[in-house]
């Protein structure tokens, strides 16, 4: 048995070494990354070691001071001071006014301002999108890919601002003309979430400016050097142009700044992207004062293979859709419904796929997977998995967090659980997949539809009746129907969105313009008569 000596002493050595471990991670915590010579890229960008967080044609933030953190390293990047009430009433004020001028531009005009932001995005394009690697842990041709898509919505914008169309109907009256007349609303505010810090704010702002409204962004409070970056890449523009900055605000912070846009009057549509939990309470503040609100909410993601399905082509689609992102994309697949017939052997060509997954820094060229975003979603993860084993899955692959920096885990593929079992019918927003036997599409759809979020879907089949009733009223009711595709990887010229829980909401292309603009019906009187609609007299 050990003596009191021994046991103190002990003691001593265990503090000591935790003190040692304390000072040295205080000491890595306090040398900020964009001190160091291999991210002084950041620069280029415009940010530093202190940056101000809010923007309305000048630099201003008088809130508190927040750290971003890298998640792939958990190393501060750059200090960000985010705005306070007094901010961002000065911003919206600010903003108001701008859009007295704005409006005034002609949509083509407009439209051609859009252009020159895509441009300028263009040219940081490598650079933004190392920084949206850096902040928010995916990979860089994600990163680069996110700002892609803010550069093709600004090519669609501009030939959107050509094409806005009315409608002119027939009217009963001799003497009259019926026609729709389309405006925009005025102040957009947009709350965009840390997973797409870039693209789901470019998807609004284009098509927004390009209808004539000006902008108000509160990015996520964890990805706050994106939000300053891509603010300072528009301003430019706007600036080089001679249009007040304040087109295209932003007030960085927490939920008080999200509540004080979700509360006012002059902010005429709030687009929020994030949780269904979140957006239900923001839609009910909105609502509460007869706002128009956007949402872009969770999804719990399906993917259903048909026994004739191409397996090769499963198993690359289910690897992208699954792991990538490191599961953190809204339409990443959280279940997997195979066809009894092809389960064994889907299950067993995508764990061979998982193990050639190359994990690393993401950032760095060849890899494929990188970290959760923080720690609270390694918490979730491990809570996933117990929640997992405890209703009746089995791990088949993954489910460790990994013993390194950074906030890395195993991309995992759970089988063996019941199609409604409370986890299943759960999103956590983590890369773990879970894979259900199905007998026939039949069942599968039924299962798909079972869960409360209807953003996107994918069946694999080559028979033509089943994919005509996938996408049918009998179908998947997601707002997002794939064929032999990934749930994940949307293109811009559609409307992006889903049903149910996901919120309703629609951005990007198709007619998703209409969103952002309010419709007039008009009716012109140009005879001398006035003759009343339905034949009434009334002399």
């Amino acid at each position: 048995m050990a003596t009191l000596s021994q046991i103190f002493r002990s003691l001593k050595i265990r503090r000591f070494r935790s003190a040692v471990y304390q000072a040295r991670w205080m000491s890595a915590m306090s040398t900020l990354l964009i001190e160091e010579p291999k991210y002084a890229w950041l620069k280029e960008l415009g940010l530093s070691s202190k940056n101000k967080g809010v923007y309305y044609g000048r630099w201003e933030g008088s809130g508190e001071e927040t750290t971003s953190i890298c998640p792939a390293l958990n190393r501060p990047i750059a200090h960000v001071t985010t705005g306070s009430t007094s901010d961002y009433n000065a911003a919206i004020k600010a903003t108001q006014d701008a859009w007295e001028q704005w409006v005034e531009i002609p949509a083509p005009l407009r439209g051609d301002i859009v252009r020159q932001i895509g441009d300028a995005l263009r040219e940081k394009k490598h650079l933004l999108g190392k920084l949206i690697s850096l902040e928010v842990g995916k990979i860089l041709p994600e990163g680069e890919g996110e700002v892609q898509e803010y550069i093709d919505i600004c090519d669609y914008a501009v030939g959107l601002s050509r094409m806005f169309s009315g409608h002119i109907f027939p009217s009963e009256r001799p003497g009259h003309m019926l026609l729709e007349q389309w405006n925009p609303l005025g102040i957009v505010g947009v709350i965009s979430a840390f997973n797409f810090p870039c693209a789901v704010y470019g998807w609004n702002s284009a098509i927004a400016m390009a209808c004539g409204n000006v902008m108000l962004w509160k990015g996520a409070p964890t990805t706050p050097l994106v939000s300053v970056a891509v603010t300072r890449v528009i301003s430019s523009v706007l600036e080089k142009n001679k249009i007040p900055g304040a087109v295209c605000s932003l007030v960085s912070g927490g939920a008080d700044i999200g509540e004080l846009m979700a509360r006012d009057e002059r902010v005429k549509l709030l687009s929020f992207t994030g949780s269904t939990n979140i957006g239900h309470k923001v839609s009910l503040m909105v609502q509460d004062r007869f706002g128009k609100f956007l949402l872009e909410l969770g999804g719990n993601n399906a993917i259903v293979v048909n026994e004739d399905a191409d397996i090769d082509m499963v198993v690359r689609s289910a690897l992208f859709a699954c792991a990538g992102t490191a599961g953190q994309r809204c339409t990443s697949t959280r279940r997997l419904i195979l066809h009894d017939k092809v389960h064994d052997a889907v299950v067993e060509r995508l764990v061979k796929a998982y193990a050639q997954l190359r994990i690393g820094d993401p950032i760095e060229d060849g890899t494929l997977y990188g970290p959760l975003h923080n720690q609270q979603a390694v918490t979730k993860y491990k809570e996933a998995l117990q929640e997992a084993e405890a209703q009746g899955g089995k791990i088949v692959y993954g489910g460790k967090v990994l013993d390194r920096p950074g906030n890395y885990v195993e991309p995992t593929i759970v089988v063996g659980l019941a199609h409604d079992a409370g986890i299943v019918m759960k999103e956590t927003f983590v890369p773990i997949v879970y894979v259900l036997k199905c007998k026939n599409v039949d069942e599968a759809i039924r299962w798909n539809n079972e869960a409360k979020q209807g953003l996107s879907s994918s069946l694999f089949t080559k028979d033509l009746s089943l994919i005509q009733k996938w996408i049918g009223p009998k179908g998947s009711d997601c707002g997002v129907v794939n064929i032999n595709i990934p749930t994940s990887g949307a293109e811009i010229g559609g409307a992006f969105g889903g049903e149910k829980h996901t919120g309703g909401g629609r951005e990007s292309g198709s007619d998703s313009w209409k969103q952002y603009m309010r419709r007039s019906t008009c009716t012109i009187n140009f005879s001398k008569e006035l003759p009343l609609a339905q034949g009434i007299k009334f002399e």
